[in-house]
């Protein structure tokens, strides 16, 4: 089954750009398996929000989160870089990326409910709450509880492919074995202290190596939805995750930092 999932996955992205002709195209994405009796996900009620729901608080008998991560291009990437608002081409994958999340949610839903399990769904963004801005459902720390990563100082997942991309996830009643965690950080400046790029890349300071605000930040992504507008809901930055040492691949990948035992 977590074969299955895993191949089926990456050939849906891949064909991605060809099935919806879209101006996006992406790198091969991760999966990850976490089980949804792991007390770390009770833990994220405390973490991010008392009300974050538990994977029973959507599927009654949920027993695996499924969580993906679809990294973009480089040349999405790359040309975020320059200037304070975000480009045409980070905010036009940051859209059809979500669109494509939601599909590949439903697709999988679909190819599970052919094996006589359940799922629920839950949409790759825009599932917070307005005035606190704080989601009742954080695919990044669900990605993180399913061994895709750690997180940097930018409050972003580094994956072994990076944090330019988009994470999406699935709730299901299948048993399928949870992904190890990695032992070690990825974040250079979490490991000792040798980069903050991703705070300099934050051109409003919302964005601290002791802090950050969540409001300051979230002002700049809907200055750009504006800006966006005739595309859709691009309410989105990218600043401090283009650009940086962690942008495309994990910068401490190493075996020893993933198995320190061997």
């Amino acid at each position: 089954m977590r074969k299955k999932i895993e191949n089926l996955v990456k050939g849906f992205v891949k064909d991605g750009p060809a099935r919806n002709r879209t101006r996006t195209e992406w790198g091969s994405p991760l999966v990850g398996f976490a089980g949804a009796p792991d007390p770390l996900c009770a833990d994220l009620r405390d973490w991010v929000s008392k009300t974050h729901f538990l994977p029973t608080n959507l599927l009654a008998g949920a027993r695996t989160v499924i969580v993906y991560f679809v990294p973009f291009n480089r040349k999405t990437a790359v040309g975020n870089r320059k200037g304070e608002k975000a480009s045409l081409e980070w905010a036009t994958a940051y859209i059809e990326t979500n669109r494509l999340l939601v599909e590949l949610g439903q697709r999988l839903s679909e190819e599970l409910g052919k094996e006589g399990f359940q799922s629920a769904l839950v949409p790759p963004t825009h599932n917070f709450d307005k005035k606190r801005l704080i989601s009742n459902w954080s695919h990044r720390h669900l990605a993180w509880i399913a061994g895709l990563g750690t997180f940097g100082l930018n409050r972003m997942l580094i994956t072994e492919k990076g944090c330019c991309g988009r994470l999406g996830s699935l709730v299901t009643d299948a048993v399928i074995e949870p992904t190890p965690r990695p032992k070690r950080e990825f974040c250079l400046f979490k490991y000792d202290g040798s980069c903050k790029k991703c705070v300099d890349r934050c051109f409003s300071g919302a964005l601290k190596v002791d802090s950050y605000n969540r409001k300051k930040c979230y002002e700049v992504c809907l200055t750009n939805a504006e800006t966006y507008s005739q595309l859709g809901l691009a309410d989105v930055c990218g600043k401090c995750v283009s650009g940086v040492p962690c942008s495309f691949k994990n910068p401490l990948s190493r075996n020893d930092f993933l198995n320190p035992e061997s």
